[in-house]
């Protein structure tokens, strides 16, 4: 039977809590990745979580596996990793991957907009298309 989009974002919610921007603050001041995996454009147009590592979602699973030969290495298993996209779809199946990938310690904080209403950090490009 065909799995859907909705059952597979369902699924990953149930595996990766999801955090406050408050929660967020504080698992940052601590020391956890950052992971914005929006989109080149969007992060352009809107900016991202100040200190958050960009990694598109397409390339997420080749920057946090340490095999892979484009591995960041920011990605630490032993670390919290907060992940957020647009709306809280892509950063639940982006949990969910890093939690098949390995990282035990994985939160989802939702949508970007959610961070900005609550005051959040945000760093802007320097000119559009940085």
């Amino acid at each position: 039977m065909a799995t859907s989009v909705k059952q597979m974002i369902a699924e990953a919610n149930a595996a990766v809590p999801r955090i406050t921007p408050a929660e967020a603050r504080d698992m940052i001041r601590n020391g956890a990745l950052v992971i914005d995996v929006r989109d080149a454009p969007e992060v352009e147009k809107s900016g991202r979580v100040e200190g958050a590592l960009h990694v598109s979602r397409g390339m997420l699973e080749f920057r946090a596996d340490p095999e892979s030969p484009y591995h960041d290495k920011k990605f630490d298993r032993a670390k919290p990793v907060i992940v957020y996209c647009a709306s809280g779809g892509r950063s639940a199946l982006s949990g969910r991957t890093l939690k098949d990938l390995g990282y035990d310690k994985v939160f989802n904080l939702g949508a970007f907009k959610d961070w900005v209403d609550a005051d959040g950090e945000v760093v802007l490009p320097i000119e559009p298309g940085m």
